[in-house]
């Protein structure tokens, strides 16, 4: 059974912006029931955009992968063109551009359900060296899971194991672990706790494609044929079918 094209991107659109949803929602309501502390309120983003990070994926997975990154999306078309797997080029610009509006839309309804003005532009400034070295750690870091997941056939575990993965690079990395441009784009659109300034967005984009790259390189060198298995990203061919009936 094919799934329409339509469907693919509705699915991509509706869980990033629901993704971007919990990141600026949470964050929003972190910094209203604990505004004297900030470890807790990142400790209450972070769980959050985890399990809501995790859900999702099992919401969609079965439709589009549940990609909502243009960087797994990119790379699962980069690593799949030579087998004839993953996304091909039209697909990416489908996805990427789904992804993106539907970040943006996702920070719209953050706002609105906080009854704050629909788009807020952040002054969150976080243009720095040591920051775009957490991104490039963030992303290369997902990639590789997200990609030894699949190659290794464990991919039904990606849910649970990219949110931890997520939670946890909260914590680990300075810039709190974005790891998707599409994102980033998003929470500039909101001047909460999750916020990023506009002006601090090509910065960590930039850091994103780099981490994209580096992943890349991670996975040629420790999964060769990592390609073979595009297809599987985030969840497997034969689980999707089975979802949809055919």
């Amino acid at each position: 059974m094919t799934i329409a094209p339509w469907r693919r991107l509705l699915a991509e659109f509706t869980g990033t912006a629901l993704l971007v949803t919990a990141v600026v929602g949470s964050g929003i309501m972190a910094a209203t029931l604990s505004p004297d502390d900030v470890g807790l309120q990142l400790l209450e983003n972070s769980i959050a955009t985890a399990l809501a990070l995790g859900a999702l994926i099992l919401i969609f997975g079965p439709v589009s992968g549940a990609h909502f990154n243009p960087v797994v999306s990119a790379a699962d078309w980069f690593l799949g063109r030579r087998a004839g797997t993953g996304l091909t080029g039209r697909d990416l610009g489908g996805y990427v551009t789904a992804q993106v509006a539907g970040a943006i839309g996702g920070s719209v309804l953050a706002n609105l359900m906080f009854d704050l003005a629909a788009v807020d532009f952040s002054g969150k400034g976080r243009a720095a060296g040591h920051l775009w070295l957490g991104e490039v750690v963030a992303t290369a870091g997902l990639i590789l899971l997200i990609f030894a997941l699949a190659r290794s056939g464990r991919a039904p575990v990606a849910p649970a194991a990219v949110g931890a993965y997520i939670g946890a690079a909260y914590w680990f990395t300075s810039s709190t672990s974005f790891a998707n441009p599409a994102v980033t784009i998003g929470r500039a659109f909101t001047d909460t706790f999750a916020g990023i300034a506009p002006a601090s967005v090509p910065g960590f984009v930039v850091a994103q494609l780099v981490g994209l790259a580096v992943g890349i390189g991670l996975l040629a060198a420790l999964y060769p044929d990592a390609g073979r298995a595009a297809d599987q990203v985030v969840v497997p061919t034969d689980e999707r079918d089975r979802a949809l009936g055919a």
